[in-house]
């Protein structure tokens, strides 16, 4: 069965769902995921989407990483 991740729901509802979601996400450039008290303040509204728009990640390699570790990815 897939792992899905939801790109509408928040960065601590991925996180807290799949925990290695943070690990990926550190892999991919999101460096300060893996700090608690910005997972837990900041980790609350933002989104993958709206985190790869403050620092210039590109959706698709967002999109590879998360397939590539045996997730589905909904948009």
């Amino acid at each position: 069965m897939d792992k899905q991740i939801d790109l509408t729901k928040s960065v601590y509802e991925l996180c807290s769902q799949y925990p290695e979601v943070i690990q990926i996400m550190q892999e991919i450039g999101f460096k300060d995921i893996a700090n608690p008290a910005m997972l837990n303040t900041a980790g609350r509204f933002m989104t993958i989407a709206k985190g790869a728009a403050m620092k210039n990640i590109d959706m698709d390699s967002i999109k590879q990483a998360f397939e590539a570790k045996g997730f589905s990815v909904l948009i």
